[in-house]
């Protein structure tokens, strides 16, 4: 356990190693990196940095300098933030990064998702109480206490347009409570009802309004606020300053809210449509497909930052299908490898440094923290992150093969099996603890063949 001089010390050696406080256009931190926006990433010091004692591993990816740190992460962020100062003129001043059109999408589906995974995360263990409540006979699915607990969980996935429409305004830099309002006016109970009616609505008895209940979708709010980042860029281009705060808002859910019922949000909800037939052909015809990959690979996709890329399509499978079957049965089952792998490691290994790091990294790996033991252990010595990848893969296979889909999201550790109890079943649940044996047993087994070849003098 580090002390608040400890953390001090440290951001105090991070800071001139990531070319000083006028190098930084921004600093943030997500649950294991401190991730920096620099001005030129050339002035930073990778093989320094990662020689400081507290720093794991230095990786740059799409346009974001990377420090991973470990858990503790948000105490360092708490006392480096006020060191950066936000940035100096030379920030300022310097040019945007040129970045490829893959980056550019990762970056993006990462910025606009990262910020809701908290909200979804309490959503979904709400969601596993409720489930463990109703399987214990603790209450009745019939009664208002059950129909309480499913709106307290239900509320973040009937408001998803919200909170997507927020953060994606902020990622395209447009103001983020329009962005919501406009959202808003898409799930308005005015608009609902009308849709429900069923009857033909037509705006100034012109425009056509597609009956569309837009309500826990993804892709229409995804256009309609990359359209409205535009719109209000040329608003506030030609509306003079001394009228704007009352004029660019008003255009804004005019045009906005005409477009988005009448155009973007009808083509969105059409191309969730093909979405959602994917994700059953995916089901039913290659099951094991998607576990099998992120559970061999999801290590490979962290350290490229490709995960961001493909977590949210889990997101949006659970918000059209009501489960995923795409990302979380896999990502549990490596992280599960993962920590198995580093644990093995503890027991071989004589290097007493080393033992500790693998103890305290596979234990937090096997609660859904991969990056601590990823960057300090499983990548360094090869071996064991070849194992927790055919570990990882052998049981996303399982999982696959027998359909294992959560009904909720949240973490991807042990934890994570409850939120497998969904639709009056608790098959998922069994399978996926089955997928999980499958996973740590076979990357045991694996990690303590390959360390007689790799560490012979060991254990």
């Amino acid at each position: 356990m580090r002390s608040k001089t400890d953390y001090q010390q440290l951001a105090a050696q991070i800071l001139p190693l990531v070319g000083g406080k006028e190098n930084i256009l921004r600093v943030y931190h997500c649950q294991t990196r401190l991730r920096f926006t620099l001005a030129d990433e050339s002035k930073a010091d990778d093989k320094a940095l990662e020689a400081l004692d507290g720093v794991r591993k230095v990786i740059r990816s799409a346009g974001v300098y990377q420090v991973v740190i470990g858990t503790d992460v948000a105490d360092l962020f708490a006392v480096l933030e006020p060191l950066c100062g936000g940035g100096g003129a030379a920030a300022a001043e310097a040019p945007a990064e040129k970045k490829g059109p893959v980056t550019v999408v990762i970056d993006f589906v990462a910025g606009t998702f990262q910020p809701i995974i908290p909200a979804l995360s309490g959503a979904g263990m709400l969601k596993a109480l409720m489930a463990l409540l109703v399987v214990f006979n603790a209450i009745d699915s019939a009664s208002q206490t059950y129909a309480i607990f499913n709106f307290f969980a239900d509320a973040v996935f009937y408001f998803l347009p919200v909170m997507i429409a927020f953060c994606e305004a902020q990622k395209l830099k447009c103001n983020p409570i329009l962005a919501a309002a406009v959202a808003g006016i898409m799930m308005h109970p005015t608009w609902i009802s009308m849709v429900g009616a069923g009857e033909p609505v037509r705006f100034f008895e012109l425009i056509p309004f597609s009956l569309v209940n837009y309500s826990g979708t993804v892709i229409p709010i995804i256009l309609v606020v990359l359209v409205q980042a535009q719109v209000e860029k040329l608003l506030n281009r030609f509306i003079p300053k001394a009228v704007n705060l009352v004029f660019v808002p008003m255009l804004t859910f005019l045009i906005m809210g005409t477009l988005a019922l009448a155009v973007l949000g009808p083509i969105g909800n059409f191309l969730g449509g093909y979405l959602s037939i994917f994700f059953n052909f995916l089901s039913v015809n290659a099951s094991w497909a998607p576990a099998v990959l992120i559970g061999a690979f999801l290590p490979p996709m962290v350290m490229f930052g490709l995960h961001n890329g493909v977590a949210p399509l889990g997101v949006m499978q659970m918000a059209d299908l009501g489960y995923d079957s795409i990302f979380g049965p896999g990502c549990v089952c490596s992280n599960i490898a993962q920590g198995v792998a580093a644990l093995v490691v503890a027991v071989r290994t004589r290097d007493s440094k080393l033992r500790q790091v693998a103890t305290s990294g596979g234990i937090t790996a096997l609660m859904g923290i991969t990056e601590p033991v990823l960057y300090g252990v499983n990548l360094p010595k090869k071996y064991p992150l070849i194992a927790a990848m055919i570990g990882g893969g052998c049981g996303g296979l399982y999982a696959g093969l027998t359909q294992t889909h959560r009904f909720a999201t949240g973490s991807s550790g042990l934890p994570a099996v409850l939120l497998y109890i969904g639709d009056n079943t608790m098959t998922c649940f069994y399978n996926i603890i089955i997928a999980l044996v499958i996973s740590a047993v076979v990357t045991a087994v694996v990690t303590w063949v390959l360390s007689l070849k790799f560490e012979p003098k060991e254990g």
